[in-house]
């Protein structure tokens, strides 16, 4: 038995068909069975472009093009012609060997029998945040798309079963345009989102006013289209078009939606770049608010905060950070300034919290890199707190386990941030391995009013207590306050009672106790 056989057998062992395709995306070479019984691929396929062998088969072959030199495609779903409106659902993988290059060499399997085109059901339209979740799979493999506005006035006033019909027409007609047929959102009952190939010259408005017509309906839509610049940043891409989206779903809603998208855009492309620059060249300042014990009143560390020249706070340029894929980078800037601070004359020894994003935890780079500052003074460490922060969630809390417990055993400790203010703070307390958690000022500053907060705060601390975890208490404004907390037993506490954030870290406070020596401060733990 010849080799060619044999490799024949092992093909068609896994496949119906072989495909080959040239570089102007014609079939070249195909053998096997065609769509419908007794059919040959290579008399009903070969000489004719791949893309009409398909129902919609344009997505197919831009996505199979893609492939790598050496490198074999996922299964991809396709529907195969079987004659006059007629379809059979088959999965194609594509492998670029690199003898036969530019060609790739194509294999394809039935699912199933043939049925009519006309069966395909449209995909439902997604909400919101599906469509946002959708929009990132999209432009990783087709770039060359609009995000278009549907507004359809009237569409409020229907109901029922002419309600129905006319949505699931609006469906249909949407879902035929929309990349991949299911990127297409219903964000209010009037107003829809598609991304769609840039260059469709489709009118969509006027397919949909035709769609009601053909119900006995009058009805007004209007689309606005704003295509998506090919280059930019796809992380910048998608914040613009969250902007937009969230603005269509205001209750004033949006006048021109793409005006908004296309000035986001703008905008959030400016603002990373000047963000990378700032990093870059390290021009944002870090101030020091003290952290006192609230049994003594004396200083016990200072957590370090950035701040922006005259914008103050780091709040929104943080959010933009975690968005944008930047903030890693801007974590280790400000850990970078705190150690050198550390290490003037005169500092003593300082110690000093961090704080880092649940998005700079997503893989070993923030850990190896604060190691490497860090590593010709182990000292250093021991006067280090890392309070990791919920403003982006942990991907992988286990890997984000493992990557703390790395600090911890170098004497660095880790503090759980703002614990309370969001829904994964307990999932981080049952699965993160931490030396303390801080209480969010949320639930801090009703304590003296709210039976609530006083309740949730003494369970957190039994909580605590009992897991041998040290507990810090933010937004203590008043003595009351911190009376009340020393009383629930919160061991630490922050706030403008004791000092706002300060350019230098100031170790003696104008609330000091007279029972310690000016300026002492406590060593962590």
């Amino acid at each position: 038995m010849s080799l060619t056989v044999r490799l024949l057998g092992l093909a068609f062992a896994s496949a119906d068909a072989l495909i080959e395709i040239d570089a102007q995306g014609v079939v070249a070479f195909a053998m096997g069975a065609g769509a419908v019984g007794g059919q040959d691929a290579g008399a009903l396929w070969t000489g004719k472009p791949f893309a009409d062998i398909f129902h919609e088969g344009a997505s197919a072959l831009a996505t199979i093009r893609k492939t790598g030199s050496g490198v074999r495609t996922e299964a991809i779903a396709v529907l195969v012609k079987a004659g006059p409106d007629r379809v059979r659902r088959a999965s194609i993988r594509a492998f670029a060997l690199p003898q036969l290059a530019p060609a790739l060499s194509c294999a394809l399997s039935y699912e199933g029998p043939a049925f009519q085109a006309a069966d395909l059901e449209a995909a439902p339209l997604v909400d919101a945040d599906t469509f946002m979740a959708d929009a990132a799979r999209v432009l990783e493999t087709d770039p060359a798309i609009s995000l278009a506005f549907v507004d359809v006035r009237g569409l409020g006033d229907l109901s029922g079963d002419v309600s129905a019909r006319m949505n699931r027409r609006i469906e249909a007609t949407l879902q035929s345009t929309s990349v991949s047929g299911s990127a297409a959102a219903q964000l209010t009952q009037e107003r829809f989102a598609i991304l769609r190939a840039a260059d469709d010259g489709r009118d969509i408005a006027a397919e949909i006013i035709e769609a009601a017509r053909a119900e006995g309906l009058t009805l007004a839509a209007q689309s606005f289209e704003s295509p998506v610049p090919q280059g930019s940043d796809k992380l910048c891409i998608l914040r613009a078009m969250r902007f937009a989206i969230e603005g269509c779903l205001k209750d004033d809603g949006l006048a021109n939606p793409q005006i908004a998208f296309s000035d986001s855009l703008n905008r959030t492309l400016r603002d990373a770049e000047t963000f990378r620059n700032v990093v870059k060249t390290r021009e944002f300042q870090v101030h020091y608010q003290p952290i006192v014990q609230l049994s003594s009143r004396a200083v016990h560390h200072f957590e370090a905060l950035a701040r922006f020249g005259s914008n103050g706070g780091p709040a929104g340029a943080i959010r933009m950070a975690e968005e944008l894929d930047l903030i890693e980078s801007f974590d280790l800037a400000v850990a970078e300034k705190v150690l050198k601070r550390m290490r003037q004359p005169g500092a003593g020894l300082l110690k000093m919290a961090i704080n880092v994003s649940g998005s700079s935890l997503g893989d070993d780079a923030y850990v190896e890199n604060l190691l490497r500052m860090t590593a010709g003074a182990p000292e250093e460490r021991r006067r280090l707190i890392v309070e990791v922060t919920e403003t982006s969630a942990l991907a992988d809390i286990d890997a984000a386990d493992r990557r703390l417990a790395g600090l911890r055993e170098t004497g660095i400790k880790v503090c759980i941030d703002d614990f309370g203010a969001g829904a994964a703070s307990f999932d981080y307390l049952r699965k993160l391995s931490v030396d303390a958690v801080k209480i969010d000022g949320a639930i801090v500053k009703d304590v003296e009013t709210d039976e609530r907060a006083t309740a949730m705060l003494r369970s957190v601390v039994e909580l605590c207590r009992s897991m041998k975890l040290e507990t810090i208490a933010e937004m203590i404004e008043t003595d009351g306050v911190a009376n009340t907390l020393k009383g629930l037993g919160v061991d630490y506490g922050q706030g403008w009672l004791f000092g706002k954030a300060e350019a230098e870290p100031r170790t003696q406070l104008a609330t000091f106790s007279p029972l310690r020596r000016r300026g002492t401060v406590e060593a962590w733990g």
